[in-house]
Order: structure tokens, then C-alpha cells, then sequence
């Protein structure tokens, strides 16, 4: 287990008041004392001010406020100080560079936190959770990091964990007492047993398509007809002006993404081209564009105008949609209220008429499960996970098969330990190297 020390800035560069550096590992703490005047690990958790100056030259660098951590109480569980220096390019950079000096090395992507789940001071889980708790960006994704960060999923996972291993304590009894009638398990007995837990990770499973398309927001590709307010209401959910509107129909000749949340909800919003039958070519690509981005989505916002009478196209466009459609009759400020079909749902850019139920109805649409579970239950936010949970599962209907095929005890458990093993990997309790590369890799240097 690598131990040494590693530095790193751990707030981004560029102009502010402060910048935060990190430096962990073993000789932290005598390593910080070749920088800093006056130095002094205790009492722990204790900020002091100290000139830094560089261990070689004695420039000074700056003045600096300075905490240790001793370990193993720490974030990473090793000696660990923490350095407020001034912001900015400069000091931050050169304050980085006399500790490395000192004798730290440059840490890698993640590797604070890596350490921290090598040491054992949190699972692979909460690592994950930190990652998306950085990158959060809408209210539904901190609130979901949160709950993981805080053990939710991970104790679900332990308690399920456990329920395997008291499934395999009961076949374990019945192989070493075979000469009982039936074993002195009950049969009904284990299959109720493996039945709750197989449940129990179906459940899990059935949270992994909200909880991933939470984690990486939900794609919502606004499509319809040319000139039926499309490029409107894109501006309108994102809250700024974003696309170009104007009243001549197939303005919009390429797909425009942005990011946006919607009812605290993640979307990745796209504009895309009027749908028709269109002699200019540079339209037509526009249009082809449309339809992939409309084959490839979590949901379809289709807009027709109030009024419009053309639910021919409509038909034919949803017909074609794998995705859920929500249909609005946009411009409804156009028409009277008593010419609006009250099974319609119908919106206004110009009035704001129908807005807040349009956004209530595409966080609904695209996350549906996710409000009904709220934010106690655990939910699945990774592919990782998924695959992990699906490898459980089936682990587990091979045992039961096993089992019925009059398959040996003792070979039947063997789909059991897999089962625990696959919950292992997803906790983190033996995890390879790679499985650790390919989760740290998206982390930030200083994290």
C-alpha cells in the first residue's frame, strides 16, 4: 500500500481569496517542517499561522494558515496537513512546488481519497459518492450523493450481504448433518430465505435506470414541427436565452444542447430542427440530426401550436419515439381558454401560462420512480453497480436451480460465495487495482 507523501492543491487555480493544498502520507509532518515556520503537529485539529518558504532557498512564499491531522483520524488516514495560502497562479503553484522540494510527490488523480478507502476509512461507495457530490448539479443529485455518502446504500447492500451468508449458513448445516431426513433445514426454510434476498436485490436493480440517468441527467430533446415555439421553450427551462427565435420557420438548422435543472432534477436539454419535408439540403442534415438525437433519448418533449389540428404528424412522430413523449400545445396565450382542450397540456412563453406544470410533468415523466421513493431509500446511480447487483442476482437463481436439479449441497453454495463476492466488489471490501483505476480516474487531483 503506497504510504508516501503526496501533495497536491485541492482547491482551482486561477483568481481568489484562498487556495487549499493537501499534503498526506508518511513524514507529513516533518516534511511540513522543512516549509514552515513555525511548525507543530499538536494539539491536532488546531489551526496556526506560519511563514512558508521554500526548504532549498528560504524564499518565502507566503503566510499561511496550517491544521494537522494526525492519523489515523484523518481523511485519508495517514498524517494529513492542510494549507490555506492566498489565491491566485503564483503562491498556490509555489507553495505546491516547496513541498515538493521538501520531498512530496505530486499526487495523483483521486489519490486522497483512494488513500482514504485503502485505510479504510470509508468503502468504495462513499469514494463514488464524493465524486458525484462535487459534480452535482441540481438539487436531486446532492441530495442522492448525500444519502450514499452517508452509508445509505452501503448499509443495504451489508444487510443483504448478511442475508446470503445466513442463506449459506443454512446449506453449510445441511452438509455437515445429511443423514437427517431432508437435512435439518427445512427446504421451505431456504427458499423463503433465498427468496428475500433475491427480492431484495431485484429491487435494488429496478432503481439502476432512474439512478443512473440522475447521475448523469436525463436527455430531453424538444422536437416538433417548424415555427411551433421549440427554440422558445428551450430558453424558457434553461432560464437565459440560449437559442435564436424568430418568426420564420426552420430558423433552427443544428442541434443546440445545454444543461438544465428542472425541478431540481438533472436534464441535458436539445433544440433541434423543425420537422418537414424541406428542398434545402442544409435543412434536411439539420433534420436527420433531430431524429438521432430523438432516437437516442430519456424523453421527448413534442410542441405543436394551440389550435393546431395536425394530429396526423403527431400520431406518425410518436409512433416512431421509443422514448416517453409529453405533448404541448405551445402559444396558447394566442387562443381563448374556452378553444383549449382541457386534455391538453398547453404552455406560454409569453404569459408564463403552463410552465410550472409542463416542468412538473418532464421531472415526473423522467423520473418518476426516484419521486416516489424520495430521497430515503438507496438507489443504484452507477452501471458498476448494476452490473455488480446483476451478477448477485443471477448467482443466486443458479442456486436455486441447483437446488432443484438435486445438484449437491455443497456445489449448489458455491453460487452463494460468488454472490457475496459480487456484493464485495460493489462495497469495496477486495477491490483490484483496475477496478480502483477506472473509479478514480474522473476524481480531481486534490480530492
Amino acid at each position: 500500500m503506497l504510504s508516501d507523501p503526496i501533495v497536491a492543491l485541492a482547491t482551482p487555480p486561477g483568481r481568489a481569496a484562498l487556495a487549499l493544498i493537501r499534503l498526506s502520507g508518511r513524514g507529513a509532518f516533518a516534511l511540513a517542517a522543512r516549509c514552515l515556520a513555525p511548525f507543530s503537529p499538536q494539539p491536532p485539529r488546531t489551526v496556526f499561522r506560519a511563514h512558508l518558504h521554500h526548504p532549498v532557498t528560504g524564499d518565502p512564499v507566503d503566510e499561511a494558515l496550517a491544521v494537522c491531522f494526525p492519523g489515523p483520524h484523518s481523511y485519508t488516514g495517514e498524517d494529513l496537513v492542510e494549507l490555506s495560502t492566498h489565491g491566485g497562479l503564483l503562491v498556490p503553484a509555489d507553495a505546491v512546488a516547496a513541498l515538493a522540494a521538501a520531498g512530496a510527490r505530486p499526487a495523483e488523480p483521486g489519490e486522497f481519497t483512494r488513500r482514504a478507502v485503502l485505510n479504510g476509512k470509508m468503502d468504495l461507495l462513499q469514494a463514488e459518492a464524493t465524486a458525484d457530490l462535487i459534480e452535482a448539479g441540481a438539487p436531486a443529485q446532492r441530495r442522492r450523493a448525500l444519502q450514499q455518502l452517508d452509508r445509505g446504500l452501503s448499509r443495504r447492500l451489508e444487510a443483504l450481504r448478511s442475508e446470503i451468508l445466513e442463506l449459506e449458513g443454512l446449506i453449510a448445516y445441511e452438509i455437515d448433518f445429511p443423514e437427517e431426513d431432508e437435512g435439518p433445514v427445512r427446504p421451505e426454510r431456504v427458499t423463503a430465505a433465498w427468496r428475500a434476498a433475491r427480492e431484495r436485490i431485484a429491487l435494488l436493480l429496478r432503481t439502476a435506470a432512474d439512478g443512473e440517468r440522475l447521475r448523469e441527467g436525463a436527455l430531453l430533446v424538444i422536437a416538433g414541427p417548424p415555427n411551433a415555439g421549440k427554440s422558445s421553450l428551450f430558453n424558457a427551462l434553461l432560464g437565459r436565452e440560449r437559442a435564436i427565435v424568430t418568426e420564420v420557420p426552420g430558423t433552427t438548422r443544428d442541434a443546440i444542447e445545454a444543461y438544465a435543472a428542472i425541478e431540481g432534477f438533472p436534464f441535458r436539454l436539445v433544440d433541434t430542427a423543425g420537422l418537414r419535408d424541406s428542398d434545402d439540403r442544409v435543412e434536411r442534415l439539420g433534420i436527420e440530426v433531430s431524429w438521432k438525437y430523438v432516437e437516442g433519448a430519456d424523453l421527448v418533449l413534442y410542441c405543436e401550436e394551440a389550435g393546431d389540428a395536425g394530429g396526423g404528424m403527431r400520431d406518425a412522430f410518436v409512433s416512431r419515439c421509443q422514448a416517453p413523449v409529453v405533448i404541448v400545445q405551445t402559444k396558447s396565450d394566442l387562443i381563448p381558454p374556452t378553444a383549449r382542450p382541457p386534455e391538453r397540456l398547453t404552455a406560454s412563453i409569453v404569459t408564463g401560462e403552463g410552465l410550472a406544470e409542463l416542468r412538473r410533468r418532464l421531472a415526473e415523466a423522467a423520473f418518476g420512480k426516484l419521486l416516489t421513493l424520495g430521497d430515503v431509500e438507496p438507489v443504484v446511480t452507477r452501471a458498476r453497480h448494476r452490473d455488480a447487483l446483476q451478477r448477485a442476482l443471477a448467482e443466486l437463481d443458479d442456486f436455486q436451480e441447483a437446488r432443484g436439479a438435486g445438484v449437491e449441497a455443497a456445489a449448489a453454495a458455491t453460487h452463494l460465495r460468488a454472490a457475496v463476492l459480487a456484493l464485495d466488489d460493489l462495497i469495496g471490501v477486495v477491490t483490484p487495482d483496475d477496478v480502483l483505476d477506472r473509479v478514480f480516474a474522473s476524481f480531481c487531483v486534490g480530492k
